[in-house]
């Protein structure tokens, strides 16, 4: 089936300069005497050698009237915080949107809108769990209503993790209960490039300097000088550095720091495609030795997968061999995975190494400080470095507004340096906690073993014995007391501390009523299933082309023998270990059953591992099920 990647790219000018005149770019062309803020003079050069054509706006010295420009915290003769934010991606569009919310002066430099510093192409749909939504509507209520309509509802459905090979639950997620408690949005995902449309059209074209890179700084206690890659100059009262994982405003604060590989390439695709659980599943983590998969539902009929494998960073593939090399990586696992793998097309197949970079104690310096990736780049495995960068922007802007309203009620000029280290500390325990957890999740869906052998080497001959890994058992213990107190404080554990936003449900945020019953009850979650179900007969050469399918008739029921005689409701399986009258499929209550009809050689029904049910009365429990005659 063939895939389609679908973004929503932003056609912004290559450079945009603010409307409210602010800052001003420092150049030959401007006298000295035009703002006392004013005191650099930079060569400025051409940006002929990045391909970009430089359209100038002419600017013109301007007073700001009240009218136009809102005072913060409502005074007015209280001088305006002018913010200058390195980076657009989402943390630093989010946070320029918080800050202007509040009455600030804000302008944001970024180097590619349309990219995401070069990776929004490629990494497709964010997820936006239910305490980055929650944020989102503290600061603009509006906004976050845009996003949550744009967005494809995953935490009303099933999540979690899976045996890679068999396909059977591990672990269940419940996202939406700790949502629903707290009154808060239920998780989401998006697409970046959507996301950041909606966030940059709210922050305004004036703010966004487009075609902008930051790439250095002077921090003069009572303002801050930045220096773009083009030569011209901008200052302001603070410099807030969210420009990704590899961040110059962090590297210019504390000199050259190496990120930290994960240990594993990612591997990451679209496909045109809709699982016959896409109604109960939203997101499944297939878990394996060495190598994960994770498969989520984007909206739109489509999919997102991420393939992850243990190796060495910078690894390349043979011209059009992602997706050969991929099968071969994943063979033998699950229909889900190899599924999304054969309906994705070749150029659809994206690779990238995971870096993070491990938790600091210093965010920042004076009137400078750092923001999301810039500071705490996260694995994506819990899904939560974007959300803990829009957490940020709220903080922040918060902390800011705060120093500003000491500042008019003592009338004392604001401590911008206490306030951004106010908003450091209020951030730096929560952060670095969810970082190790997003450590720790890759660590155990990459060591995940089903049974004793897997890994072993010479003693691998014991996975054939099928005895449970005493890991995987413990493990599942731990999980099960452990992962709905950590979903409660990741999802909900900030949601006291958003001023401003009423502790309410949307009524559009509701679950399926069999929500409950699909977490304690496999069968019920597979009774949900719409696909079509078929018995495979083991044994026979062509079993593959001897596909009995199943029938939802309650009131006919199916009788499986060696020959139908002419009757319809017979199916006839030729072969030599089946009885004239073997065994009869019936329909009842959404589930097919298998009764034995006291046939020569039994009958039993078997997985995708070959591990029999004994159990045949039991509803069939895998997808598609195989029976064994």
């Amino acid at each position: 089936m063939a895939s389609a990647l679908s973004y929503n790219s932003m056609n912004l000018s290559a450079t945009v300069f603010s409307r409210t005149h602010f800052p001003i770019p420092i150049t030959r062309d401007f006298p000295v005497e035009f703002s006392p803020y004013i005191h650099c003079d930079y060569n400025l050069r051409s940006r002929a050698k990045t391909g970009q054509k430089r359209n100038l706006t002419e600017v013109r010295a301007t007073v700001a009237t009240r009218e136009n420009n809102p005072v913060a915290c409502n005074s007015s003769d209280q001088k305006k915080l002018r913010i200058l934010v390195a980076g657009g991606g989402i943390g630093g569009l989010v946070f320029a949107l918080a800050a202007k919310k509040k009455g600030f002066e804000v302008v944001v430099f970024e180097k590619d809108l349309s990219a995401v510093r070069g990776e929004g192409q490629y990494r497709g749909p964010i997820q936006i769990q239910s305490n980055a939504l929650a944020a989102l509507e503290a600061i603009d209520l509006d906004v976050a209503e845009e996003v949550m309509r744009a967005g494809c509802i995953t935490g009303d459905r099933i999540n979690g993790l899976v045996d890679g090979v068999s396909g059977t639950w591990y672990v269940k997620f419940d996202t939406f209960t700790p949502a629903a408690e707290r009154g808060l949005p239920v998780t989401r995902v998006i697409s970046r490039m959507l996301l950041q449309q909606i966030l940059a059209g709210a922050v305004g074209d004036d703010i966004i300097f487009n075609g902008s890179n930051v790439v250095d700084f002077q921090d003069l206690g009572n303002k801050v000088n930045v220096v773009l890659e083009n030569g011209e100059c901008y200052e302001g009262d603070l410099l807030v550095g969210a420009d990704g994982i590899w961040s110059k405003v962090r590297k210019n604060l504390f000199g050259l720091e190496e990120a930290v590989y994960s240990g594993y390439t990612c591997y990451t695709g679209i496909t045109d495609f809709v699982p016959a659980d896409i109604s109960s599943v939203g997101y499944r983590v297939f878990l394996g030795h060495k190598q994960y998969f994770v498969s989520s539902d984007v909206g739109a009929g489509k999919m997102q997968w991420y393939a992850f494998h243990k190796e060495p960073a910078g690894g390349a593939d043979a011209p059009n061999g992602k997706k050969e090399r991929l099968l071969k990586i994943f063979d033998g696992w699950c229909d889900n995975v190899i599924d999304l793998l054969l309906a994705t097309e070749e150029d659809a197949i994206l690779r990238r190494d995971i870096y993070d970079r491990t938790p600091t104690l210093s965010w920042g310096k004076g009137n400078v400080t750092l923001l999301g990736d810039s500071v705490h780049a996260m694995q994506p495995n819990l899904g939560q470095g974007g959300c803990m960068a829009i957490e940020d922007g709220y903080q922040l802007a918060l902390e800011l507004e705060k120093a500003m309203t000491k500042s008019s009620e003592l009338g004392t000029p604001p401590d911008i340096a206490a306030s951004l280290r106010s908003y450091e500390t209020s951030r730096k325990l929560r952060v670095a906690i969810i970082h190790g957890m997003a450590r720790m999740a890759a660590i155990m869906a990459s060591t995940y073993k089903a049974y004793l052998g897997v890994g072993l080497g010479p003693l691998s001959f014991l996975t054939k014995f099928r005895i449970p890994h005493p890991g995987r058992v413990g493990g599942r213990v731990f999980i099960d007391k452990a992962m709905p107190l950590m979903l409660s404080w990741v999802l909900g554990g900030n949601s006291s501390k958003l001023e401003g936003r009423p502790p309410s449900c949307r009524l559009s945020d509701k679950a399926d009523d069999q929500l409950r019953s699909w977490f304690e009850d496999d069968d019920a979650l597979e009774r949900a299933i719409d696909g079509e179900w078929y018995l495979i007969p083991c044994g026979h050469e062509n079993g593959a082309s001897q596909l009995i399918h199943l029938k939802r008739d309650e009131k006919t029921p199916c009788i499986i023998g060696n020959t139908s005689n002419g009757d319809s409701s017979v199916i006839s399986v030729p072969l030599p270990q089946v009885s004239e009258n073997h065994a009869s499929i019936t329909y009842k209550d959404g589930g097919f059953y298998l009764s034995d009809l006291r046939s020569k050689y039994g009958t039993w029904l078997a997985d995708n591992e070959e591990k029999r049910v004994p159990d045949t009365s039991k509803f069939c429990s895998s997808f598609p099920p195989l029976g064994c005659y």
